[in-house]
């Protein structure tokens, strides 16, 4: 039976991605959802681009646009770099960078620009990286920046939690239009967890791997996660995007 995993924030740490995939004993028929957010933080940014195009070549892979990634864009497409991000792991995905000839930098340009925004599938689940503002959907945001930035989607799914019925006149439109909401951006370890956070109908699969958590993937049938170790294991004597 075909699975379908997602897989929350990278972060440039492909040793715990390679170790995290290697628990899903992938069969040929499984797909693949990566949430966003590929680079910025440990020392492998490019090599995880590297590694995301290699399996989209055996894997029915799709691979959403997180804000860091649209950051990296800019930088590639010959932006300077943008200070916030620089501060923000930049500074760690410029040096990844170091040893990858311009040409092979413009194969990843073209990556990033043909990365998915989001994505509803046949059983009406949405997945993108952070949210969107429109009570009419996704498909009616006025500013295509909320899909990789956008909070308030998360934090008011964390608020309406259990408060609230479905068939209340209060609950939030947004929750009503999709069956399940799939997202990363906003790490799980900052409220204290490790593990992918459940709230409402809303699946938060980013915990925390560019800080001191793990990359996590988890089943979107089952609800079954899988985790790798913590991403800063595998890079003694760096930082991450620790302060």
């Amino acid at each position: 039976m075909a699975r379908t995993f997602v897989i929350g924030d990278i972060h440039g740490a492909l040793k715990a991605l390679e170790q995290l995939l290697g628990q899903l004993l992938l069969q040929p028929t499984d797909r693949l959802i990566f949430l966003g957010d590929y680079v910025d933080g440990w020392s492998q940014s490019a090599q995880v681009v590297e590694y995301l195009m290699v399996l989209q070549e055996k894997y029915d892979c799709l691979i959403i646009k997180g804000n860091h990634d649209a950051w990296c864009e800019r930088w590639l497409n010959g932006e300077d770099p943008d200070p916030v991000w620089y501060r923000n792991g930049g500074k760690q995905t410029i040096a990844s960078y170091e040893n990858i000839s311009y040409e092979r930098r413009l194969v990843h340009l073209e990556w990033f620009n043909r990365l998915t925004l989001y994505y509803v599938d046949d059983q009406n689940r949405l997945f993108l990286h952070a949210g969107f503002a429109s009570m009419h959907g996704p498909e009616k945001e006025h500013y295509d920046t909320n899909f990789y930035w956008d909070r308030s989607l998360w934090e008011m799914a964390l608020c309406m939690d259990k408060r609230i019925k479905k068939d209340s006149i209060l609950y939030p439109k947004r929750l009503l239009l999709f069956e399940e909401i799939f997202i990363g951006h906003t790490p799980t370890v900052n409220y204290d967890i490790t593990t992918p956070m459940n709230a409402c109908n809303v699946w938060n699969v980013d915990t925390g791997a560019a800080f001191m958590g793990r990359i996590s993937a988890m089943n979107i049938d089952t609800k079954e996660y899988w985790q790798s170790e913590p991403a800063y294991v595998f890079y003694p004597g760096e930082k991450g995007r620790n302060k």
